[in-house]
């Protein structure tokens, strides 16, 4: 919320990923930007298939958004990521709203 705050919406998504990752680093997490995740499709690995926005703790994936509303097809998006990554939790995350807390979702990974 102290990044929304200080910056506000409007910004391109690069600039709340770096400054949200500043944050929480500071705040003693460990953060991982722009993590390759790969995909495998049977005997084909695409090595860079995707990337996620950011990764905390190792568990925690967050993709951000600077979007004037959040669609399905970004819940879907962070769904594909944390079943591809195994993770079971992660944030959905618009920085493009008058209030933070209006722009997030989390969503759970309910695939094991």
């Amino acid at each position: 919320m102290r990044v929304h705050t200080a910056l506000g919406p409007g910004l391109l998504e690069s600039a709340y990923e770096a400054c949200l990752a500043y944050e929480l680093a500071n705040a003693g997490f460990a953060v991982e930007r722009q993590r390759k995740l790969p995909i495998t499709y049977g005997d084909l690995k695409l090595e860079e298939g995707y990337r996620i926005d950011l990764l905390v703790e190792n568990s925690v994936v967050v993709e951000l958004k600077a979007v004037e509303q959040l669609r399905d097809v970004h819940e879907a998006q962070l769904l594909s990521y944390l079943r591809l990554s195994s993770c079971q939790v992660g944030l959905l995350i618009n920085f493009h709203v008058p209030h933070l807390r209006e722009g997030i979702r989390r969503v759970i990974n309910t695939r094991r």
